[in-house]
């Protein structure tokens, strides 16, 4: 199948792939297979050892593409660590045409501009892996809801998100990967593949942040104007409440685990203290969401609210949590509405691999993995994934 899209989210318990069918016009791909593993050799989403990766993604593989009945070959795959960081920069350029009307050519120059302009510390020993456009604009005029492309200046400007991962830690990705006999068509930072299916265009419009509750990192990813404007990860997740519970509870911890998630074990436990020792974890990892959003100045100024994803928004009480804390609307992203197919997945753990099925089938190409041959080439490249962030 030529339209076959495959996304591989690894994380730091499991490995999650999803086997896709793109779909005519503007519907979300159909769900064709799934697979996951128990991640080994993975820490804080970041590799620690490519040889026990690579045999955890080969067994998620497998499984999706046993239960697709297509053969994995090419995938789009999260980097979501906590070597995720962001830079801002601005660049210029000079507009081409005699009559000043800007082009798509003028665009991807300004950008390269900004990319240049980054300070050393934001590039050394990392890899660019998102080039977003925040605003533009002309002549020292910001422009204010769509792209510049038409208007007239004789210089036009851009405001730019660079996301960057260390180049190890891609590299170690990729390596895993490649072991485990899939070439990488592109990666994708984790909170962004998520974003595709676990938020709403109002909600992207109005501003709101996405967290993503992971074993070992908590990840965000903040929208205003349709536009995502900021990205953090954190070094925690969820497994610290399993921790917290088996050494206030002093049980094991799989019993820990199955209690954090609800279940009802035949030790007398009394639920105020499971209650309190959950709360108190998740509020402190909600309140480092809160002073991330201070830092931007976004604090209590997303109309969209928070919407929580991956393994720890199962708990039940997270989302209450999250409206007490950050005083913002709060729900957990569910998946169902949005996984046409023989399969559907309503688990919001499973939104960063659908995501990457979205991503792959909306933009195309491997516009990050592989070098370009030419210099023009390159922004011709560039321009094509730049115009999904316009605004």
């Amino acid at each position: 199948m030529n339209n076959t899209i495959v996304g591989i989210d690894v994380g730091t318990s499991q490995v999650k792939v999803i086997v896709a069918r793109g779909q005519d016009g503007h519907a979300l791909p159909s769900i064709l297979g799934t697979g996951y593993a128990e991640s080994r050799g993975v820490k804080q989403g970041y590799i620690t050892s490519v040889a026990d990766a690579a045999r955890s993604i080969a067994a998620a593989a497998a499984q999706a593409s046993k239960a697709a009945r297509v053969p994995i070959k090419r995938a789009y795959v999260s980097v979501g660590g906590v070597g995720i960081e962001e830079a801002f920069a601005r660049g210029e350029a000079v507009v081409e045409r005699g009559d000043s009307e800007i082009t798509e050519r003028d665009i991807p120059h300004a950008i390269a501009a900004a990319e240049r302009a980054l300070p050393p510390s934001a590039k050394l020993n990392r890899k660019i892996i998102h080039t977003i456009p925040l605003f533009f604009v002309v002549d020292g005029v910001r422009v204010l809801g769509r792209s510049p492309l038409g208007m007239k200046g004789a210089r036009v400007s851009v405001e730019v998100l660079f996301i960057t991962c260390l180049e190890r830690h891609v590299a170690d990705l990729v390596a895993a990967v490649d072991e485990a006999g899939i070439e990488v068509e592109d990666i994708v930072a984790a909170p962004l593949a998520a974003s595709f299916v676990a938020l709403t265009k109002t909600q992207k419009n109005v501003g709101c942040v996405l967290a993503n509750l992971g074993s070992e990192t908590l990840s965000l990813v903040v929208f205003e104007d349709a536009v995502p404007i900021s990205i953090k990860v954190f070094p925690t997740g969820s497994s610290s409440i399993t921790n917290d519970l088996a050494l206030g509870l002093r049980i094991a911890p799989e019993e820990a685990e199955e209690l954090k998630r609800g279940a009802v074990l035949g030790a007398p436990f009394p639920k105020k203290k499971v209650d309190d020792l959950i709360a108190k974890r998740l509020s402190d990892m909600l309140k480092l969401v809160e002073h991330h959003l201070k830092k931007i100045g976004k604090d209590a100024l997303l109309p969209g609210g928070i919407i929580l994803t991956g393994g720890g928004s199962s708990i039940q009480t997270v989302s209450d949590l999250a409206k007490a804390v950050l005083h913002l609307p709060a729900r957990v992203a569910t998946l169902a509405e949005g996984s046409p197919g023989k399969i559907q997945i309503g688990d919001g753990s499973w939104a960063v691999a659908f995501g990457l099925c979205v991503w792959g089938t909306s933009q195309g190409g491997n516009l990050e993995v592989h070098e370009e041959t030419s210099f023009s080439h390159s922004l011709k490249s560039l321009w094509r994934w730049f115009k999904k962030f316009l605004p």
